[in-house]
């Protein structure tokens, strides 16, 4: 027996194993990436006291702000040698997950841990305008991958535990289990096969459960809102959902232009460039101290409703430059709480024009959440996760038909004017100069559900003709296992299981996505 043979029947009895060993495995991921995620998430808490702290100590005195920021500049150069000795915690962390499950990069996961927690904790302290959950989520995935690696796992199984790892890590920095469980399965690990749902419910559950002990049942956003916009008030959705589409595309925009920027200036090495954001933080700190961090000082402002809107417009305008040049000069640290704020923002001036035009004032509120919805369906382009994290971080279920409304609205218009979604983007900014890591195993189990509408339905297994290095093992047909043979026919609903040659799994996933999927 060859060796590619020993390795396909080795694949095939650990398959054996799966279904029954993802259970546990997603409850001691969800619980392990839960704890991380919690001490990630006091660090940045304390760490944005502490910069609120000396800046509280500094203002008025002109040395002490000579010094402060100084010191921001050397807090700038200690964040760029944790980016000099792990390159992969620059950013959010997202793509970089996404690249791990598609095999283009491999991480090594201790390392991005010890330094993405420390770094990350930094950039906070420098009032850095960066949000926790992208980070949370590199961090579950890495738990994952280190829990992959100490049970010496195969590839397959480790791709389960990192989008695991990616669930918890979410659900635990939000306090939002139902959006850990979409984003994991609709972002990073594309697919919603049953195997995929049971392991990352159990890791989403068990994280947000282990945060809620710690953090309490309050929703991570809390807005104070009384009234619910009547339905004869909808065709403001439309609007702001085709406002929330355009600024989500601009933002994308601006997002990678900035990349750009950064990428041109002479002066400083890539990993450096954080210390341009820092030394900016430092003055806004002291004039609009509000644009500093992930944005949690906004919601309290936005809370009190007395806001007027030329002070809103130029909070918008100053938190969106701030959060470009944060999260542009590669500091470790994400765009999703940041863009929530921005939404919040944008949703705020919508609300002021929208009483100008005689809308009642108790709705105020109902427009901030709407197009915090939008905006992030317009950027991130998940509306099922936007729709459901939105609902979850504001506790309430009572707006999800307009919340949802706002969002489909605004994906449709981003996506209309071919806006490339941010990850997408920030993915294919991460690989393209990377060459794919040349894995040990060169096998790899992934699987498809035949859903209606599909070439391969009513097809049998001998007129279905497979692309090259894919061989079909098994056919799940609810609760059996039929071994196919060639006239084995293809039904809706059927899980086919499939071997492919890992070197070439995104080009298999792709023509394999066009027999099985409808699109």
């Amino acid at each position: 027996m060859d060796k590619k043979d020993s390795e396909t029947l080795h694949i095939l009895r650990e398959r054996s194993h799966l279904s029954s060993r993802l259970f546990f495995e997603g409850l001691l991921v969800g619980a392990l990436a839960g704890l991380i995620a919690i001490i990630y998430r006091l660090l940045l808490t304390n760490a944005e006291d502490v910069y609120f702290y000396f800046i509280h100590m500094v203002r008025g005195h002109i040395i002490w702000i000579c010094c402060w920021l100084l010191g921001l500049i050397a807090i700038g150069f200690v964040i760029s040698l944790f980016l000099k000795y792990e390159p992969y915690i620059s950013g959010s962390g997202i793509p970089q997950v996404e690249a791990e499950v598609q095999g283009e990069i491999d991480q090594c996961w201790y390392k991005v841990i010890v330094t993405k927690m420390i770094a990350g904790t930094l950039c906070i302290v420098g009032g850095l305008s960066l949000g926790r959950e992208g980070p949370s989520i590199q961090l579950g995935a890495m738990i994952g991958k280190g829990v992959s690696r100490f049970f010496k796992r195969i590839k397959t199984e480790e791709r389960f535990l990192l989008t695991c790892g990616a669930a918890a890590g979410l659900s635990a920095a939000f306090n939002a289990p139902l959006a850990g469980i979409m984003f994991a399965l609709e972002e990073v690990h594309k697919n919603f096969s049953t195997s995929a749902l049971v392991s990352v419910m159990c890791a989403s559950i068990t994280g947000d459960f282990i945060s809620r002990n710690v953090f309490g049942l309050s929703p991570s956003l809390h807005f104070t809102m009384e009234n619910t916009l009547p339905l004869n008030q909808y065709g403001w959705l439309l609007i702001l959902g085709i406002a929330t589409g355009l600024l989500g595309a601009f933002y994308n925009k601006m997002t990678m232009t900035t990349l750009h920027l950064y990428d041109r200036i002479p002066l400083l090495k890539s990993h450096q460039k954080v210390i341009i954001p820092l030394f900016i933080s430092g003055i806004l700190g002291l004039f609009i101290p509000e644009v500093i961090g992930g944005g949690h000082v906004l919601v309290n402002y936005l809370n009190s409703q007395n806001v007027v809107l030329s002070t809103l417009i130029i909070l918008l305008v100053v938190k969106f430059i701030f959060s470009m040049l944060s999260f542009g000069s590669g500091a470790p640290g994400g765009i999703f709480f940041p863009l929530l704020i921005l939404g919040s923002l944008i949703g705020a001036v919508f609300g002021q024009l929208a009483m100008m035009c005689g809308v009642d004032e108790i709705y105020f509120v109902n427009f901030i959440i709407f197009a915090m919805a939008g905006f992030f369906a317009g950027i991130v382009r998940a509306p099922i996760t936007g729709i459901v994290l939105i609902a979850e971080m504001c506790g309430t279920l009572k707006l999800l038909l307009p919340i949802a409304a706002v969002s489909f609205i605004a994906y449709i218009v981003a996506n209309s004017i071919g806006s490339v979604p941010i990850y997408e983007s920030l993915l294919h900014r991460l690989t393209k100069n990377k060459v794919s890591v040349d894995y040990v195993e060169n096998k790899e189990l992934i699987s498809f559900v035949v859903s209606l509408g599909s070439i391969a339905v009513d097809q049998t297994v001998a007129s279905l003709k497979l692309p090259p290095h894919c061989l079909l093992v098994s056919i799940v047909r609810g609760k059996s296992e039929i071994i196919p043979h060639g006239n084995t026919k293809f039904y809706v609903g059927d899980q086919v299981i499939i071997i492919v040659d890992r070197y070439r799994i995104e080009e298999s996933k792709e023509e394999l996505s066009e027999i099985f999927t409808f699109s």
